[in-house]
């Protein structure tokens, strides 16, 4: 089959796709060095550009197509009516250097959206400024930092990371300044608590545990943990990311734990990756909110008596964290979910998702190995060891599942598992839709039984079959040239090792 023109290879000189409005702005001088003869742009026409990214769209893999089970990632449905909310001209056509008088609609909805964050998480006081989970994670660690200079501990050098947390958290804390300590999991899957006791000491800044953890397991012992942290003049960090499996159950802020960020996209809704843009809030006890990123929203009172929102700025705040006051698209969806769902709804979400895990894990711990024999909660880790000995590896077992319609899980994370294949379901799918899961992942095993050959050759369905990642990742191409000519597909093309 022929390769698809690319946009660049439609171009023809003097096609042009749009039409530029009259300038209806005062004119000004284009700084020179801002100024370009070319912008080397392709020349098409508006079919050309809409066939283009519709053709795209139709190769990729997206939630509103398929099963999306990407363990970690809560690759849940969008629910419309955000869309929908978050387009309403109040929301859409504002400019963040409005006065807050011209926008007051908006702040009420960031204020209100920063409480009901924090009494969903037990914590006294919510930024909305963080653009990602990631962003969050660094503005909590900072925070932390901040808290312990101000009280003269400059020797806390040292942050704590469980083997079963967020990879982005050992990444975010050496960012930040500090040391890096793992510490090793249990025969149960929690945080090793007597290893916890060895390693805490005068250096700890925090414990940045992921709780959920990426194994899909509550940690026993948490409250321990916190207790254990807080004798050694740590702070207790928590990435929300996994929050999706407790909302209504429990408030982390309640467990003792410090500071924690959300991500919008995994727990309520927002678009996910190259849907987002994402949004990670971050919440604080209450000895915290002086350092949070400034501004914050706040409800005031004018010279009237009227009640009014504005912002204003914590009295030792680390400063700002994002050029504005964060994704407020990201906000109104957040806000429209979590007003739809109310509080019923929301243990709801949560208690869906678990039975959803769990009914999935027992249904395939038979044909796959368990490493954590327990109660899940969101999600839960494979591991294909049984498959990699019969010739098939977790990769295979991801290319293959591509030929059933749905995207692979995650594999290969977390680390502590080999051939991890870490599977969320999320609370949005039907019990149909997991049953066919199921017996697809079922076959699959017995495949890598019979004919691992069928796995180590997959996929076989899709238009483009195996490719060859390790020189895709060694060789990257990721700028178009008019005088380099692609390699066609079938070159880079190649059979599983």
């Amino acid at each position: 089959m022929a390769a698809e023109p690319l946009i660049y290879e439609l171009s023809k000189p003097g096609r042009t796709g749009t039409t530029v409005p009259e300038i209806d702005v005062p004119e000004t001088e284009i700084p020179a060095e801002l100024v370009r003869d070319t912008l080397g742009l392709p020349e098409v026409s508006e079919i050309d550009v809409i066939r283009h990214y519709t053709r795209l769209s139709q190769k990729n893999h997206a939630i509103d197509i398929n099963f999306y089970p990407l363990g970690s990632c809560t690759m849940k449905y969008n629910p419309k009516i955000n869309e929908l909310v978050a387009r309403m001209p109040g929301f859409a056509h504002i400019h963040p250097l409005q006065e807050p008088a011209e926008v007051q609609g908006a702040l009420e909805v960031m204020y209100e959206l920063q409480e009901m964050l924090g009494e969903i998480s037990g914590f006294d006081a919510v930024t909305l400024q963080p653009a990602a989970g990631a962003h969050g994670e660094l503005t909590g660690v900072l925070i932390a930092r901040a808290y312990h200079e101000a009280n003269g501990d400059f020797g806390r050098k040292t942050v704590i990371v469980p083997d079963s947390a967020h990879g982005t958290n050992p990444a975010t804390a050496a960012m930040a300044g500090f040391n890096v300590v793992e510490l090793k999991s249990d025969a149960r899957g929690n945080a090793d608590v007597d290893q916890l006791r060895e390693l805490v000491g005068p250096d700890t800044a925090a414990l940045m545990i992921t709780n959920p953890s990426t194994l899909g397991l509550w940690d026993e012992n948490i409250e321990e943990i916190v207790e254990i942290v807080h004798e050694a003049g740590g702070l207790v960090y928590n990435d929300g990311a996994n929050f999706n499996a407790i909302l209504g159950i429990v408030r982390p802020g309640d467990l003792g734990i410090d500071i924690m960020h959300f991500n919008l996209h995994k727990t309520f809704s927002t678009p996910h990756g190259g849907g987002g843009p994402g949004s990670g809030p971050v919440g604080v006890t209450g000895k915290l909110a002086e350092y949070l990123p400034q501004p914050v929203i706040v409800k005031a009172e004018d010279e009237a008596g009227n009640e009014i929102f504005t912002f204003d700025d914590p009295e030792h705040s680390i400063g700002k964290v994002h050029g504005f006051n964060g994704n407020f698209g990201m906000h109104v969806r957040a806000y429209t979910y979590i007003r739809m769902h109310g509080a019923e709804g929301l243990r709801q979400v949560s208690e869906d998702a678990v039975l959803a895990a769990n009914y999935m894990m027992h249904n395939l711990k038979d044909l796959y190995d368990l490493p954590y024999d327990r109660t899940c909660m969101h999600e839960f880790v494979l591991s294909a060891n049984r498959q990699r000995a019969q010739g098939a590896r977790a990769l295979d077992i991801a290319k293959r599942i591509l030929d059933f319609g749905f995207h692979p899980p995650t594999v290969y994370f977390p680390l502590v598992v080999p051939e991890a294949l870490m599977i969320e379901p999320t609370e949005t799918e039907s019990k149909e839709t997991l049953d066919q899961f199921i017996a697809a992942m079922r076959q699959i095993a017995e495949e890598a039984a019979s004919d691992p050959e069928i796995l180590t050759t997959a996929p076989h369905n899709t238009e483009y079959k195996r490719l060859d990642e390790v020189g895709a990742n060694r060789n990257l191409n990721l700028r178009w040239t008019s005088d380099v000519e692609p390699l066609p597909l079938e070159e880079i093309a190649t059979a599983a090792d």
